[in-house]
Protein backbone atom coordinates (compact mmCIF):
# COMPACT_ATOMS: atom_id res chain seq x y z
CA UNK A 1 0.00 0.00 0.00
CA UNK A 2 2.79 2.09 1.01
CA UNK A 3 4.62 1.55 -2.54
CA UNK A 4 1.22 2.15 -4.37
CA UNK A 5 0.73 5.42 -2.48
CA UNK A 6 4.13 6.77 -3.48
CA UNK A 7 3.53 5.44 -7.32
CA UNK A 8 0.11 7.27 -7.62
CA UNK A 9 1.75 10.74 -6.17
CA UNK A 10 5.11 9.80 -8.87
CA UNK A 11 2.54 9.86 -11.17
CA UNK A 12 0.72 13.13 -10.51
CA UNK A 13 4.72 14.80 -9.86
CA UNK A 14 3.77 15.45 -6.66
CA UNK A 15 6.11 18.44 -5.34
CA UNK A 16 7.76 17.09 -2.28
CA UNK A 17 9.68 20.24 -1.58
CA UNK A 18 6.90 22.16 -1.62
CA UNK A 19 4.63 20.23 0.93
CA UNK A 20 7.47 20.11 2.99
CA UNK A 21 7.31 23.75 2.82
CA UNK A 22 4.17 24.55 3.35
CA UNK A 23 3.97 22.01 6.63
CA UNK A 24 7.31 22.26 8.28
CA UNK A 25 5.89 21.56 12.19
CA UNK A 26 4.25 18.42 10.70
CA UNK A 27 7.50 17.25 9.14
CA UNK A 28 10.23 18.06 11.88
CA UNK A 29 7.98 16.05 14.38
CA UNK A 30 8.04 13.08 11.96
CA UNK A 31 11.45 13.19 10.94
CA UNK A 32 12.37 13.45 14.69
CA UNK A 33 10.53 10.14 15.36
CA UNK A 34 13.00 8.85 12.63
CA UNK A 35 15.85 10.10 14.39
CA UNK A 36 15.07 8.93 17.80
CA UNK A 37 15.21 5.32 15.91
CA UNK A 38 19.01 5.98 17.07
CA UNK A 39 18.91 5.83 20.44
CA UNK A 40 16.16 3.36 21.08
CA UNK A 41 16.81 0.46 22.60
CA UNK A 42 14.45 -1.64 20.40
CA UNK A 43 15.86 0.04 17.38
CA UNK A 44 14.66 -2.40 14.61
CA UNK A 45 11.05 -2.40 15.52
CA UNK A 46 10.55 1.01 16.39
CA UNK A 47 12.39 1.95 12.40
CA UNK A 48 9.22 -0.66 11.78
CA UNK A 49 6.61 1.11 13.03
CA UNK A 50 7.59 4.04 12.04
CA UNK A 51 7.53 3.05 8.34
CA UNK A 52 4.03 2.08 8.89
CA UNK A 53 2.96 5.38 10.38
CA UNK A 54 4.75 6.94 7.19
CA UNK A 55 2.46 5.03 5.20
CA UNK A 56 -1.02 6.40 6.75
CA UNK A 57 0.51 9.97 5.76
CA UNK A 58 1.16 8.82 1.92
CA UNK A 59 -2.59 7.58 1.86
CA UNK A 60 -3.54 11.31 3.30
CA UNK A 61 -1.41 12.83 0.76
CA UNK A 62 -3.12 10.64 -2.48
CA UNK A 63 -6.51 11.80 -1.21
CA UNK A 64 -5.16 15.68 -1.02
CA UNK A 65 -3.59 15.39 -4.29
CA UNK A 66 -6.24 14.41 -6.09
CA UNK A 67 -7.47 16.83 -8.95
CA UNK A 68 -10.57 17.58 -6.85
CA UNK A 69 -9.17 17.58 -3.25
CA UNK A 70 -12.36 18.39 -1.42
CA UNK A 71 -14.79 15.99 -2.80
CA UNK A 72 -12.03 13.28 -2.17
CA UNK A 73 -11.70 13.83 1.39
CA UNK A 74 -15.72 13.57 1.64
CA UNK A 75 -15.95 10.43 -0.33
CA UNK A 76 -12.86 9.22 1.39
CA UNK A 77 -14.55 9.39 4.83
CA UNK A 78 -18.10 8.70 3.68
CA UNK A 79 -16.98 5.67 2.10
CA UNK A 80 -14.71 4.76 5.32
CA UNK A 81 -17.98 4.77 7.91
CA UNK A 82 -20.13 3.32 4.82
CA UNK A 83 -18.16 0.26 5.63
CA UNK A 84 -16.90 0.19 9.53
CA UNK A 85 -20.67 1.42 11.23
CA UNK A 86 -22.23 -1.76 9.32
CA UNK A 87 -19.96 -4.06 9.45
CA UNK A 88 -19.56 -3.10 13.38
CA UNK A 89 -23.82 -3.44 14.27
CA UNK A 90 -23.45 -6.74 12.50
CA UNK A 91 -20.57 -8.30 14.04
CA UNK A 92 -22.02 -6.65 17.57
CA UNK A 93 -25.83 -8.48 16.78
CA UNK A 94 -24.78 -11.56 14.67
CA UNK A 95 -20.86 -12.54 15.24
CA UNK A 96 -20.31 -11.71 19.05
CA UNK A 97 -17.31 -13.63 19.13
CA UNK A 98 -15.54 -11.46 16.55
CA UNK A 99 -17.69 -8.12 17.53
CA UNK A 100 -17.07 -8.31 21.64
CA UNK A 101 -14.10 -8.58 24.31
CA UNK A 102 -13.98 -8.88 27.43
CA UNK A 103 -11.99 -7.43 30.72
CA UNK A 104 -9.23 -8.41 31.66
CA UNK A 105 -10.11 -8.54 35.36
CA UNK A 106 -13.82 -8.85 35.74
CA UNK A 107 -14.37 -10.97 32.88
CA UNK A 108 -17.36 -8.22 31.75
CA UNK A 109 -18.41 -8.03 28.31
CA UNK A 110 -17.16 -5.11 26.23
CA UNK A 111 -18.14 -4.25 22.75
CA UNK A 112 -15.95 -3.31 20.00
CA UNK A 113 -17.66 -3.85 16.78
CA UNK A 114 -15.23 -3.96 13.78
CA UNK A 115 -12.58 -2.09 15.91
CA UNK A 116 -10.02 -3.62 18.56
CA UNK A 117 -12.02 -2.07 21.87
CA UNK A 118 -14.90 -0.62 23.42
CA UNK A 119 -12.53 3.21 23.43
CA UNK A 120 -12.20 2.70 19.83
CA UNK A 121 -15.56 1.99 19.17
CA UNK A 122 -16.74 4.96 20.86
CA UNK A 123 -14.29 7.10 19.08
CA UNK A 124 -15.19 5.65 15.57
CA UNK A 125 -19.34 6.44 16.28
CA UNK A 126 -18.42 10.02 17.58
CA UNK A 127 -16.22 10.54 14.31
CA UNK A 128 -18.98 9.37 12.15
CA UNK A 129 -21.86 11.18 13.75
CA UNK A 130 -19.79 14.27 13.33
CA UNK A 131 -18.89 13.73 9.64
CA UNK A 132 -22.78 12.91 9.02
CA UNK A 133 -23.91 15.84 10.88
CA UNK A 134 -21.46 18.29 9.35
CA UNK A 135 -22.34 16.66 5.35
CA UNK A 136 -25.86 17.48 6.80
CA UNK A 137 -24.95 21.05 7.59
CA UNK A 138 -23.33 21.52 4.22
CA UNK A 139 -26.24 20.09 2.15
CA UNK A 140 -28.92 21.55 4.41
CA UNK A 141 -29.70 24.55 1.59
CA UNK A 142 -30.30 22.13 -1.32
CA UNK A 143 -32.33 19.88 0.93
CA UNK A 144 -35.04 19.21 -1.44
CA UNK A 145 -32.80 17.83 -4.14
CA UNK A 146 -30.73 16.17 -1.67
CA UNK A 147 -33.31 14.38 0.42
CA UNK A 148 -32.32 10.85 -0.29
CA UNK A 149 -28.92 11.51 1.06
CA UNK A 150 -29.70 13.52 4.38
CA UNK A 151 -32.33 10.62 4.86
CA UNK A 152 -29.53 8.32 4.95
CA UNK A 153 -26.94 10.60 6.82
CA UNK A 154 -29.44 10.26 9.70
CA UNK A 155 -29.47 6.50 9.76
CA UNK A 156 -26.28 6.36 9.86
CA UNK A 157 -26.07 9.28 12.92
CA UNK A 158 -28.73 7.09 14.55
CA UNK A 159 -26.60 3.65 13.99
CA UNK A 160 -23.47 5.64 15.08
CA UNK A 161 -25.69 7.12 18.24
CA UNK A 162 -26.57 2.71 19.17
CA UNK A 163 -22.79 2.10 18.77
CA UNK A 164 -21.67 4.69 21.04
CA UNK A 165 -23.85 3.81 23.72
CA UNK A 166 -22.63 0.01 23.84
CA UNK A 167 -19.10 1.77 24.06
CA UNK A 168 -19.99 3.19 26.63
CA UNK A 169 -16.80 5.55 26.34
CA UNK A 170 -17.50 8.72 28.75
CA UNK A 171 -14.64 10.37 26.81
CA UNK A 172 -16.17 9.80 23.56
CA UNK A 173 -19.38 11.37 24.44
CA UNK A 174 -18.19 14.19 25.92
CA UNK A 175 -15.77 15.14 23.08
CA UNK A 176 -18.93 14.37 20.60
CA UNK A 177 -21.00 17.22 22.85
CA UNK A 178 -18.34 19.55 22.87
CA UNK A 179 -17.70 18.91 18.75
CA UNK A 180 -21.38 19.28 17.80
CA UNK A 181 -21.37 22.90 19.72
CA UNK A 182 -18.47 23.72 17.78
CA UNK A 183 -19.86 22.70 14.00
CA UNK A 184 -22.83 24.81 14.80
CA UNK A 185 -21.01 27.51 16.42
CA UNK A 186 -19.27 28.26 13.27
CA UNK A 187 -22.37 28.41 10.77
CA UNK A 188 -22.99 32.11 12.18
CA UNK A 189 -20.33 34.41 11.54
CA UNK A 190 -20.72 36.46 15.26
CA UNK A 191 -20.06 32.83 17.23
CA UNK A 192 -17.51 31.38 14.74
CA UNK A 193 -15.06 34.94 15.59
CA UNK A 194 -16.42 34.38 19.72
CA UNK A 195 -15.04 30.86 19.19
CA UNK A 196 -11.76 31.46 17.59
CA UNK A 197 -10.95 33.23 21.10
CA UNK A 198 -12.18 30.91 23.31
CA UNK A 199 -10.44 28.21 22.74
CA UNK A 200 -7.55 29.28 23.23
CA UNK A 201 -8.79 30.91 26.60
CA UNK A 202 -10.37 27.69 27.19
CA UNK A 203 -7.31 25.89 27.13
CA UNK A 204 -5.35 28.44 28.73
CA UNK A 205 -7.46 28.25 32.07
CA UNK A 206 -7.71 24.53 31.80
CA UNK A 207 -3.93 24.47 32.21
CA UNK A 208 -3.99 27.63 34.83
CA UNK A 209 -6.49 25.80 37.39
CA UNK A 210 -4.95 22.18 37.01
CA UNK A 211 -1.25 23.32 37.46
CA UNK A 212 -1.60 26.64 38.78
CA UNK A 213 -4.06 26.38 41.24
CA UNK A 214 -3.59 22.28 41.45
CA UNK A 215 -7.65 21.52 40.93
CA UNK A 216 -8.63 18.42 39.69
CA UNK A 217 -10.39 19.37 36.80
CA UNK A 218 -10.18 15.76 34.81
CA UNK A 219 -11.81 14.26 38.29
CA UNK A 220 -14.23 16.89 38.37
CA UNK A 221 -15.45 16.13 35.25
CA UNK A 222 -15.56 12.41 35.67
CA UNK A 223 -17.69 12.88 38.73
CA UNK A 224 -20.04 15.30 36.84
CA UNK A 225 -20.61 12.74 34.05
CA UNK A 226 -21.12 9.62 36.38
CA UNK A 227 -17.54 8.32 36.48
CA UNK A 228 -14.69 7.61 38.56
CA UNK A 229 -12.93 10.81 39.53
CA UNK A 230 -9.63 8.61 38.96
CA UNK A 231 -10.54 8.20 35.48
CA UNK A 232 -10.98 4.61 35.89
CA UNK A 233 -7.80 4.38 37.10
CA UNK A 234 -5.75 6.77 34.32
CA UNK A 235 -4.45 8.31 37.34
CA UNK A 236 -2.74 5.53 38.80
CA UNK A 237 -1.24 4.57 35.12
CA UNK A 238 -0.07 8.00 34.83
CA UNK A 239 2.00 8.06 38.24
CA UNK A 240 3.45 3.60 37.28
CA UNK A 241 4.38 4.90 33.82
CA UNK A 242 5.62 8.69 34.63
CA UNK A 243 7.87 6.81 37.47
CA UNK A 244 9.97 4.99 35.15
CA UNK A 245 13.11 5.71 34.26
CA UNK A 246 13.11 8.01 30.99
CA UNK A 247 15.22 10.62 29.28
CA UNK A 248 13.06 13.46 29.76
CA UNK A 249 14.75 15.11 26.87
CA UNK A 250 14.39 12.89 24.31
CA UNK A 251 12.58 9.91 25.72
CA UNK A 252 13.24 6.30 25.53
CA UNK A 253 12.53 6.80 21.25
CA UNK A 254 9.23 5.88 18.85
CA UNK A 255 7.18 3.51 19.82
CA UNK A 256 9.36 1.96 22.18
CA UNK A 257 8.18 2.99 25.72
CA UNK A 258 5.98 -0.32 25.64
CA UNK A 259 8.66 -2.86 24.92
CA UNK A 260 11.21 -5.22 27.38
CA UNK A 261 11.49 -4.74 30.80
CA UNK A 262 9.21 -1.26 30.77
CA UNK A 263 6.22 -3.23 29.55
CA UNK A 264 6.77 -5.99 32.22
CA UNK A 265 7.23 -3.71 34.57
CA UNK A 266 3.82 -1.93 34.06
CA UNK A 267 2.03 -5.24 33.39
CA UNK A 268 3.05 -6.03 36.85
CA UNK A 269 0.05 -3.46 38.14
CA UNK A 270 -1.84 -3.36 35.09
CA UNK A 271 -1.95 -6.64 32.96
CA UNK A 272 -2.47 -6.32 28.97
CA UNK A 273 -2.21 -2.64 29.07
CA UNK A 274 -0.28 -0.91 26.17
CA UNK A 275 -0.77 2.45 26.08
CA UNK A 276 -0.60 5.90 28.66
CA UNK A 277 -3.90 6.88 28.41
CA UNK A 278 -3.01 10.32 27.78
CA UNK A 279 -1.03 11.45 24.28
CA UNK A 280 1.03 14.13 26.30
CA UNK A 281 1.93 11.86 28.34
CA UNK A 282 2.82 8.38 25.58
CA UNK A 283 4.49 11.51 23.96
CA UNK A 284 6.74 12.46 26.77
CA UNK A 285 7.53 8.96 27.57
CA UNK A 286 8.37 8.46 23.71
CA UNK A 287 10.36 11.49 22.42
CA UNK A 288 11.09 13.28 25.62
CA UNK A 289 9.96 17.24 26.45
CA UNK A 290 11.41 17.72 22.47
CA UNK A 291 9.04 15.92 21.02
CA UNK A 292 6.09 17.20 23.58
CA UNK A 293 7.40 21.10 22.24
CA UNK A 294 7.23 19.79 18.39
CA UNK A 295 3.44 18.43 19.26
CA UNK A 296 2.72 22.17 20.59
CA UNK A 297 4.19 23.67 17.61
CA UNK A 298 2.20 21.42 15.28
CA UNK A 299 -1.73 21.93 17.06
CA UNK A 300 -0.60 25.82 16.83
CA UNK A 301 0.03 25.88 13.67
CA UNK A 302 -2.84 23.66 12.47
CA UNK A 303 -5.32 26.39 14.38
CA UNK A 304 -3.72 29.18 13.05
CA UNK A 305 -3.99 27.55 9.44
CA UNK A 306 -7.42 26.67 9.72
CA UNK A 307 -8.95 29.83 10.84
CA UNK A 308 -6.34 31.58 8.59
CA UNK A 309 -8.15 30.16 4.99
CA UNK A 310 -11.62 30.58 7.05
CA UNK A 311 -12.83 32.62 4.55
CA UNK A 312 -12.02 31.11 1.19
CA UNK A 313 -12.54 27.29 2.33
CA UNK A 314 -15.46 27.75 4.47
CA UNK A 315 -16.99 24.29 3.68
CA UNK A 316 -14.14 22.66 5.29
CA UNK A 317 -13.37 24.79 8.38
CA UNK A 318 -16.01 23.64 10.86
CA UNK A 319 -15.06 19.67 10.57
CA UNK A 320 -11.58 20.47 10.55
CA UNK A 321 -12.19 22.55 14.01
CA UNK A 322 -14.15 20.68 15.70
CA UNK A 323 -11.56 18.07 14.81
CA UNK A 324 -8.83 19.81 16.45
CA UNK A 325 -10.90 20.71 19.35
CA UNK A 326 -11.91 17.15 20.16
CA UNK A 327 -7.93 16.21 19.63
CA UNK A 328 -6.73 18.63 22.30
CA UNK A 329 -9.29 17.47 24.68
CA UNK A 330 -9.64 13.44 23.65
CA UNK A 331 -5.58 13.15 24.35
CA UNK A 332 -6.46 14.22 27.93
CA UNK A 333 -7.45 10.65 28.69
CA UNK A 334 -6.92 9.00 25.61
CA UNK A 335 -3.17 8.41 23.74
CA UNK A 336 -4.67 9.68 19.62
CA UNK A 337 -1.34 11.51 19.25
CA UNK A 338 1.19 10.54 15.73
CA UNK A 339 -1.31 8.35 14.46
CA UNK A 340 -4.83 6.50 14.05
CA UNK A 341 -7.64 7.84 13.27
CA UNK A 342 -8.49 10.87 14.81
CA UNK A 343 -5.07 12.21 14.10
CA UNK A 344 -5.38 11.27 10.49
CA UNK A 345 -8.73 12.50 10.05
CA UNK A 346 -7.89 15.98 11.61
CA UNK A 347 -4.66 16.19 9.10
CA UNK A 348 -6.93 15.39 5.82
CA UNK A 349 -8.53 18.71 6.84
CA UNK A 350 -5.20 21.08 7.53
CA UNK A 351 -2.55 19.73 5.08
CA UNK A 352 -1.45 22.10 2.66
CA UNK A 353 -0.12 21.44 -0.89
CA UNK A 354 0.33 23.46 -3.59
CA UNK A 355 0.53 23.26 -7.19
CA UNK A 356 2.00 25.17 -9.86
CA UNK A 357 -0.24 28.38 -11.30
CA UNK A 358 0.59 27.23 -14.37
CA UNK A 359 -1.35 24.08 -14.47
CA UNK A 360 -4.50 23.41 -15.55
CA UNK A 361 -7.64 24.40 -13.74
CA UNK A 362 -10.42 21.91 -13.19
CA UNK A 363 -13.96 22.51 -13.60
CA UNK A 364 -14.68 22.92 -9.78
CA UNK A 365 -11.97 24.41 -8.60
CA UNK A 366 -12.23 26.97 -5.99
CA UNK A 367 -10.42 30.27 -5.28
CA UNK A 368 -7.10 29.94 -6.08
CA UNK A 369 -4.12 32.31 -3.93
CA UNK A 370 -1.23 33.26 -5.77
CA UNK A 371 1.86 33.11 -4.59
CA UNK A 372 4.84 34.11 -6.68
CA UNK A 373 4.84 31.35 -9.53
CA UNK A 374 2.83 29.12 -7.68
CA UNK A 375 -0.53 28.65 -6.53
CA UNK A 376 -2.35 27.55 -3.21
CA UNK A 377 -5.53 25.73 -3.25
CA UNK A 378 -6.78 26.35 -0.33
CA UNK A 379 -10.51 25.87 -1.02
CA UNK A 380 -12.80 23.88 -3.66
CA UNK A 381 -16.55 23.90 -4.05
CA UNK A 382 -18.73 22.07 -5.68
CA UNK A 383 -20.22 21.75 -8.98
CA UNK A 384 -23.18 19.69 -9.47
CA UNK A 385 -20.92 17.10 -10.98
CA UNK A 386 -18.35 16.87 -8.63
CA UNK A 387 -21.60 16.03 -6.00
CA UNK A 388 -22.88 13.19 -8.49
CA UNK A 389 -19.39 11.49 -8.26
CA UNK A 390 -18.91 11.73 -4.68
CA UNK A 391 -22.08 9.61 -4.19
Amino acid sequence: MIFLAIGILASRSFKWWDFIADNVPLCTLILFGLLSVLWSDFAFIAFKRWFRDLGQYMVILVALSDPHPFPAIRTLLRRFFYLLIPLSVLLIKYYPRLGRAYEYFSGMATYSGATTSKNMLGLLSLLSILFFFWDILLRWRDRRAQRKILILNVSFIAMSLWLMNLASSATSKICLVLGILVLVSTQFRPSRHLLKVLLPAGICMYLLLLFGFGIDVNGTVAQFVGRDPTLTDRTVIWKIVLAIQTNPLIGVGYESFWLGPRLQRVWQFFPGINEAHSGYIQMYLQLGLVGLLLLIWFLISTYRKIWGRSEIASELVPFSIALWTILIFYNLSEAAFGGGLLWLTLLLGTITLTKRADAPLKQNSGPVLHRGNQATYVGLRETKSSRISER
